[in-house]
């Protein structure tokens, strides 16, 4: 088993299949799923990746969903250093301070 009850997990689910959605949205918007993913506490005894599962989420709501993921984590960060840019805060400061415009 990928998880058992209890343990954190991320689910998936399609909420609206296109073409089920509001009339006034965009075009584009109609022609794509409304998807939900959320994370929460596996309810199920166990389960595997894949599997329809319930959880309880961490404000107690309980949702059904695909299981996809167990202990989940973000994966988003904000890029590589542009150093270019590392120092503008430090010449902005010091122009603002030649310029009388920076009390310390």
């Amino acid at each position: 088993m990928d998880a058992k009850r209890g343990d954190w997990v991320r689910i998936h689910k399609i909420v609206l299949n296109a073409g089920e959605r509001a009339p006034g949205i965009p075009e584009d918007t109609q022609k794509v799923p409304l998807e939900m993913w959320d994370k929460g506490f596996l309810l199920n005894e166990d389960a595997n990746f894949g599997d329809e599962v319930e959880v309880e989420t961490y404000i107690g709501r309980k949702v059904t969903g695909t299981l996809i993921e167990k202990n989940p984590y973000w994966k988003h960060n904000f890029g590589k250093a542009v150093p270019e840019i590392l120092y503008i805060g430090r010449q902005a400061k010091e122009i603002l301070s030649r310029e009388g415009g920076l009390n310390d």
